[in-house]
């Protein structure tokens, strides 16, 4: 018996001891929680509760370079509702005219909400969404509403504000404006307009607290920001909207019924190097076109016969030959080792000049001209037309612009037939931004600008920095050699192969292309273009145009498919551009006296829809040469005109009045 009393008080002793131990380990691990890691403890709580949230800043406005807006950040806000945090007392008497207040404002029964909020404080829901995507002006209402108006801590009111980026002008110009998103790895993925002026654009973040309180829900902590975010910069783009229309529809019309699968369309500011439109269309398998991909800028493919004109200028910059230089085009077909040039013309053009070979875009001609007086040494034919600049990337703004192919003797995909083949645009890659830098250039008799897509940026009114005109190259080639192709480039649309969008108000200068693009198939597929300026005395547009796989069957020449996009977007952008002159009393008293009535009225019709300055001419005078304007015209008083009621200079349209005061 004593054995087991004694068995009993050891395993209590041991017992008690453990206890003991516990009781230390447990002390000291609470010692060591509250003094030595209680910081860290107390910190991963607060965490667990509490959390500081970015506030994206509202990205700056996108423009036009006449102040029309291509992208803006729309504010957005939720409303939210905390059962929780509003008293009783307060409850009872507010919530029949929130309800009341809401159902006016959302056009729903206020026995809606009057169901969903008593449900709420019911159910202790601390997050429940009353409405959602409010524009800013109505969210200032909502929240001076009954019981909202307390504010988030009595009244329960959350409020959550996001930006949505809206696009003014839809889908036009899509790619060009394009966007800027961040991942959640922080890495940005930047296109077009957006993603290149991202860093003006996109403001600095700001900072606000919020609460746990459930899963995946946090309510934000009091009205306040710990750091109020920073609006970004607005940018003042080079793009014209009403440029850009012309482009994009006159480039529709034609990809649609041609039922191309993509092309793309550029309009540059001759002097500046401003690009006004760049419409980029790709075809979808339902047959539809968008704004896919930026091909003006990405896209390198040969050029075809849009390269002749880089080939002429390195030919008569390096003087091996001039514009009467003879080429027999032998039957329109010449052999160079195992491959054959050949003419769209069959039985060629006999011997020609190298002025008229260009008119008619002959591939003979030039593969000849360039082998005969470069065959010896073709790295100076290379050289120089990598002086002009055409090996380069242009360093536009807007990413991800593709990298020219310029041959050189000793690649390794160099051969016999590269030179004469690059002759006539193959061989090579251009972007049609690059091409249409090079026809800029000439227009600028000689002076290569760079293309530009943004005039400035600024803080609300002020401009914090400005992009003027940047210049590549001040002379890629003589001014005698530009003046040449100039004449060249006139001749193929007044006579050669370009001679279907000859106009006669206003002169055109370009060259045709017409590429093959997949060599060794048996369905051949083509890339159609045009490049050129307009008008032709003092350049002030440039303009290229790309067409990639028309059908076949409807055409798929580039003086077909191309360039009648080219004359549709001149025709229209030049019929927009202000007449300077003025018509005087003066010069329509002789035009009188000189000549006949028709040709009194063909001057008025070059001054059709832009308003004269008819003051100091008689009433007679100014009925017909108005009238024949299209015009009604009212008139009070006799004899001369003293006061007209449309400015000298103005744009005017077909049966607008005119109000004239006789004195």
């Amino acid at each position: 018996m004593a054995v087991n009393e004694k068995n009993i008080i050891n395993r209590l002793y041991f017992i008690a001891a453990c206890m003991f131990v516990f009781a230390v380990v447990v002390l000291v691990k609470l010692v060591n929680i509250q003094f030595v890691e209680g910081d860290m403890y107390r910190k991963k709580a607060q965490d667990r509760v509490f959390k500081t949230f970015d506030i994206p800043a509202n990205r700056g406005n996108l423009y036009d370079s006449k102040g029309n807006l291509l992208a803006t950040s729309v504010p957005k806000y939720d409303i939210r509702f905390d059962a929780i945090t509003v008293t009783d007392k307060d409850f009872r008497e507010q919530v029949k005219p929130l309800c009341l207040a809401l159902s006016k404002e959302f056009n729903r029964p206020a026995s809606y909400y009057n169901k969903i909020l008593r449900t709420a404080r019911a159910n202790k829901n601390r997050y429940l969404l009353v409405c959602r995507n409010l524009g800013y002006s109505q969210y200032m209402r909502v929240k001076k509403f009954p019981l909202f108006e307390f504010g988030a801590n009595r009244g329960g009111l959350i409020v959550e504000q996001r930006t949505v980026r809206e696009h003014p002008i839809g889908k036009i110009a899509e790619r060009t404006v394009g966007y800027e998103r961040r991942d959640e790895q922080g890495y940005y993925t930047r296109v077009g307009l957006e993603g290149a002026y991202g860093p003006f654009l996109r403001g600095k973040d700001g900072k606000r607290k919020k609460q746990k309180i459930a899963k995946n829900q946090w309510k934000p902590l009091g009205d306040a920001n710990e750091v109020e975010p920073q609006d970004g910069y607005d940018v003042v783009s080079t793009i014209d909207v009403n440029i850009q229309d012309i482009t994009h529809h006159a480039l529709l019309k034609q990809l649609e019924e041609f039922e191309a699968e993509h092309g793309t369309a550029v309009v540059m500011e001759t002097e500046t190097g401003e690009i006004k439109a760049i419409s980029n269309l790709g075809r979808t398998k339902a047959g539809q076109y968008y704004e896919r991909l930026n091909y003006a800028v990405g896209e390198s493919h040969e050029p075809g016969s849009t390269f002749k004109l880089m080939t002429m200028v390195a030919a008569l910059e390096d003087k091996v030959i001039d514009s009467s230089y003879v080429i027999d085009t032998e039957n329109g077909r010449v052999k160079f080792y195992d491959r054959v040039v050949k003419d769209s013309k069959w039985g060629g053009y006999g011997k020609i000049s190298a002025a008229k070979a260009f008119e008619l875009s002959s591939n003979t001609a030039f593969a000849k001209m360039i082998d005969e007086n470069y065959r010896d040494n073709p790295r100076k034919f290379i050289d120089r037309l990598i002086n002009m600049g055409l090996g380069e990337t242009l360093g536009v703004s807007i990413k991800g612009e593709g990298k020219p192919k310029i041959p050189y003797p000793g690649d390794k995909d160099w051969y016999g037939t590269t030179l004469p083949w690059m002759a006539h645009g193959y061989g090579v890659a251009l972007t049609p931004l690059q091409t249409l830098a090079f026809y800029n250039a000439i227009a600028n008799d000689g002076e290569m600008v760079k293309p530009r897509f943004i005039k400035e940026v600024k803080a609300w009114d002020r401009t914090r920095e400005k992009f003027d005109k940047e210049i590549l190259n001040p002379t890629i080639c003589s001014t005698e050699t530009a003046k040449i192709v100039q004449e060249m480039m006139k001749n193929v649309v007044k006579r050669g192969t370009a001679d279907n969008i000859q106009t006669n108000n206003f002169g055109i200068a370009g060259k045709t292309g017409t590429c093959w693009g997949n060599y060794g198939k048996d369905s051949r597929e083509y890339i159609s273009s045009f490049a050129g300026y307009f008008p032709t005395d003092k350049p002030i547009y440039s303009c290229i145009v790309v067409v990639h796989k028309p059908n076949k069957e409807k055409g798929y020449y580039g003086n077909e498919v191309a360039a009648p996009v080219f004359k549709t977007i001149a025709t229209k952008i030049y019929n927009d551009i202000p007449v300077i002159d003025e018509i005087t009393y003066d010069m329509i008293e002789r035009e009188v006296k000189v000549k006949s009535y028709d040709s009194y009225y063909q001057n008025a019709q070059k001054y059709k829809t832009i308003m004269p300055n008819v003051k100091g001419m008689p009433a007679m005078d100014v009925i017909s040469l108005l009238e024949n304007m299209g015009l009604k015209v009212e008139i009070k008083g006799a004899g001369k005109v003293d006061k007209q009621s449309i400015e000298p200079g103005t744009k005017v349209k077909i049966n607008q009045t005119v109000r004239l005061e006789l004195s």
